[in-house]
């Protein structure tokens, strides 16, 4: 098959404009659009995509006490169920970068979000601690498929537009965590069933995929021996030890914030969510703002300012662990971890040793490592020594970013 083709039958009733195979790693055919009304259309479309991604997890993740609630399950059980989830994550990391290659972004985004919602749907019915558990498996395989295929299409946007504008997209996934604990909240209130919360969830989910699908990036088909999983070259090896710095740190922040204010800071017991509100505001935020200072500044040296920005908030945070000074650190954080995986990820996508999916695929698998180990290690290190001790180490995590990125030349 030539590995150039474009897939004609994605591109029916569409009047979408496409982009360079250059420019783009092979997401598009050979016009750059012209029209500003197309442009915004398009990264709206793929706005979308990470919005009702974004919708879907925060749903579940609210609904997590009153599932547990519902199958009589204790904290041991629920928490080896909840493994289930980054299993099938890490399960369909290789595939996810292969299918969508094979098959195309596009195609690959609209089975991904159709199957990802249906799960959600499915996790709502079950009645057993095994069903939960092969629920959550699928959950994180289909999501990760979304993931790799929303993020190459994101590639495609920016060499549309012509400058970064990754972190907005993964600023909507942000908002979208917002919108549904809030949803989440009101049906709570309301004594809604998780089963009819997420059936809910899902039919807005499928109203707006069917209103965005047609305007997303038009993708070529990739060639027939397109491989499973390729090793990442230097560069690309490069980008992802950084992304699993980011996404230890990110992981760290979820999981220990709340703790650290508790047991370091000593906070009253009502602003004990002080540091995580304060954490997630400032990443969220610097999400939407990251873009234009990263096409002012350039990649590199954004990397750098959020690595040093990771650092200083840390070990402020642990050499002046008080109520005003720890929060001040948590806001730097925040802002210094928001733009790191949408910068990596849009770098990764210009590697021109292998296909925007597969590269994605590749340097997620590296990055989710760190999402997956930070968090525990953490607490061992807490275990023995002190949290703080563990705060530390990962503000040594943003000064290795910061340096990694001084001698990535996929950066420029």
């Amino acid at each position: 098959m030539n590995s150039n083709r474009i897939d004609r039958e994605d591109n029916k009733g569409s009047e979408l404009p496409a982009v360079t195979v250059a420019e783009t790693g092979g997401l598009g055919s050979a016009r750059v659009p012209a029209a500003r009304q197309n442009k915004v259309a398009i990264r709206l479309a793929v706005t979308v995509f990470f919005f009702t991604q974004g919708l879907c997890f925060a749903s579940w993740a609210s609904r997590i006490p009153d599932i547990k609630v519902l199958l009589g399950l204790n904290d041991a059980q629920l928490g080896t169920i909840l493994f289930a989830l980054p299993a099938g994550l890490m399960t369909s990391l290789p595939l996810s970068g292969w299918l969508v290659t094979r098959f195309g972004s596009r195609r690959m985004l609209l089975v991904g979000s159709s199957l990802y919602t249906l799960t959600l749907v499915v996790i709502g019915l079950v009645t057993d601690r095994w069903q939960l558990t092969g629920a959550l498996f699928m959950f994180g395989f289909f999501g990760n498929l979304v993931n790799i295929a929303v993020n190459t299409q994101a590639i495609g946007v920016e060499a549309v537009y012509g400058k970064s504008i990754m972190a907005s997209f993964h600023g909507a996934w942000s908002l979208a965590g917002f919108t549904g604990a809030s949803i989440a909240w009101f049906l709570v209130s309301l004594n809604t069933a998780p089963s009819h919360h997420f059936a809910m969830i899902a039919g807005l989910v499928f109203v707006l995929v069917a209103l965005a699908y047609k305007r997303t990036l038009p993708a070529m088909r990739g060639s027939s021996d397109t491989p499973l999983f390729a090793k990442p070259d230097g560069l690309l090896l490069r980008l992802g030890i950084i992304g699993f710095f980011g996404m230890a740190s990110e992981g760290t922040m979820f999981d220990w914030s709340g703790v650290y204010f508790q047991k370091i800071v000593e906070a009253p017991e009502k602003l004990v969510t002080l540091g995580y509100g304060a954490f997630m505001s400032t990443m969220t935020g610097g999400r939407f703002i990251g873009d234009a200072l990263s096409n002012r500044l350039g990649r590199k040296k954004m990397l750098q300012l959020s690595g040093t920005l990771i650092a200083t908030g840390l070990l402020v945070s642990v050499f002046f662990p008080m109520m005003i000074t720890a929060t001040i650190g948590f806001l730097l954080v925040g802002f210094g971890v928001s733009s790191v995986v949408p910068l990596v990820y849009g770098a990764a996508g210009k590697s021109g040793t292998m296909s925007p999916g597969v590269a994605l695929a590749a340097v997620s698998t590296i990055s989710f490592f760190g999402f997956l180990l930070g968090p525990p290690v953490i607490g061992w290190i807490a275990e023995v020594a002190s949290l703080r001790y563990s705060f530390a180490l990962i503000a040594c995590l943003g000064s290795g970013i910061a340096i990694l990125a001084t001698r990535s030349r996929l950066l420029q």
